[in-house]
C-alpha cells in the first residue's frame, strides 16, 4: 500500500484571544515544509481521541493546557509526503502562555500577515476571519 494513500488524522488547534487574535507557529528546520506557518497540533496516536491528541500536542509543543475546545471543521489535504485529515478545534480557554518548546517561532496574528502559510491552512483563513470578526 502506498504510504501517501492512507490518511493520517491530525489534531489542529486554534488558540483564539477575546480580540480575535490567533496563534500560529512556524515549522522548524528538519520537518517537512520547514519555514511555513501553521496552527499548532500533531498526529493522533492509536487509542487517542482527537481532543486528547490536541491537549497532548499543545502541552508538548507550546506548554499550554487546553481547558476547553470546540470542533470547528475538518479538511483533507494531500501533501507530497503525506495524506492528512486535519481536525480543527478552536480553544478560547487555556492555561499558560504559549512558548516555543520545539524550536518553532510563534506569532499572535489578527489579520494573518505571516507567510508562507501551509497550503492546507490557506483556505481556512477566510472562514476563520468571518468567525473571528462576526458582529
Amino acid at each position: 500500500m502506498d504510504a501517501v494513500s492512507a490518511p493520517i488524522d491530525v489534531a489542529v488547534g486554534i488558540l483564539m484571544k477575546p480580540n480575535g487574535d490567533v496563534l500560529l507557529g512556524c515549522r522548524p528546520e528538519g520537518k517537512p515544509y520547514a519555514g511555513y506557518w501553521e496552527f499548532p497540533g500533531g498526529k493522533v496516536e492509536a487509542g487517542e481521541t482527537v481532543l486528547d491528541a490536541l491537549k497532548r500536542e499543545f502541552a508538548e509543543e507550546i506548554g499550554v493546557r487546553i481547558i476547553s475546545a470546540e470542533p470547528w471543521c475538518g479538511v483533507a489535504h494531500v501533501y507530497p509526503h503525506a495524506h492528512v485529515h486535519l481536525h480543527f478545534y478552536i480553544s478560547r480557554e487555556w492555561e499558560g502562555e504559549p512558548q516555543s518548546l520545539e524550536a518553532q517561532e510563534l506569532a499572535w496574528q489578527g489579520a494573518v500577515a505571516v507567510e508562507p502559510v501551509l497550503p492546507a491552512t490557506i483556505p481556512l483563513l477566510e472562514w476563520l476571519d468571518r468567525l473571528r470578526y462576526e458582529i
